[in-house]
């Protein structure tokens, strides 16, 4: 995935919030490593994949691509936070056989690994777990640049509101 257009539409997104909410000068890096993790475990529970007491399917793909969407906002601006921005490109190994609830799993520790070391080479493995969760639930890279370039507006148009 060509990161460059996201990174800069996310530094920018970054940018008004911490400016509309005052907070040029507060460190939310542990703040925004919490968020992914909702968001993450948000996406978890509409693809339903831990679910085996439960026969009700997965949600629509849609909303599945908006939840992952989420997540993709939240690991480029830790990337921001730490001056990886300049990492072109992301490009995801095969995903090994592993199915997406061992494949959510392994996304949650690269996480808590990423947030200790701050470290280029966790964030790149944290991207790149993200990525290949992505294979696993039937996105394409084209679909989740197309979703982020929505996503993104629509937040812009959160903060407008208040929100």
């Amino acid at each position: 995935m060509n990161t460059e257009k996201l990174f800069n539409m996310q530094r920018e997104l970054d940018r008004h919030i911490e400016t509309q909410h005052d907070l040029e000068d507060e460190d939310l890096f542990d703040r925004k490593a919490l968020a992914l993790l909702v968001e993450i475990g948000e996406l978890a529970n509409e693809t339903r994949c831990f679910k085996f007491w439960s026969l009700k399917p997965s949600s629509d793909i849609d909303v599945i691509l908006e939840e992952f969407v989420d997540g993709i906002h939240f690991i480029l601006s830790l990337g921001i936070e730490c001056g990886f921005e300049d990492i072109t490109a992301i490009s995801s190994t095969p995903s090994n056989g592993k199915d997406a609830s061992r494949q959510f799993l392994e996304v949650y520790g690269l996480i808590n690994t990423f947030r200790l070391s701050r470290r280029r080479e966790d964030y790149v493995q944290l991207f790149d777990a993200y990525m290949k969760l992505a294979e696993l639930l039937g996105l394409s890279e084209e679909q989740i640049e197309q979703a982020y370039i929505q996503k993104n507006e629509v937040n812009y148009d959160r903060q407008r509101k208040g929100y």
